[in-house]
């Protein structure tokens, strides 16, 4: 038998915020792609300036961690623009 009960879902969107609960989990989501995307980015430098050290030409600081920062801008956006 259907559940015919309509009681209204109880609201997870405070009225002072601007945003819902999922948004900001959202929000945090993106933050922590583009900080992980940053985080693979670094370092590669050389201990000495008179060698030069092709481990910042890896494929992880060159492919992997740009597109991780594109892809938790893109979270974002979409964490912006998301009606819930």
């Amino acid at each position: 038998m259907a559940n015919t009960d309509h009681t209204p879902r109880k609201e997870e969107r405070d009225p002072r915020l601007p945003l819902a609960r999922r948004n900001y989990v959202w929000l945090l989501a993106g933050f922590g792609i583009v900080l992980l995307g940053f985080v693979l980015m670094a370092g590669g430098g050389s201990d000495s300036p008179d060698e030069f050290n092709y481990a910042m030409f890896s494929w992880r600081r060159i492919t992997l961690a740009p597109i991780l920062v594109i892809g938790g801008f893109v979270v974002e956006i979409y964490a912006i623009m998301k009606r819930y």
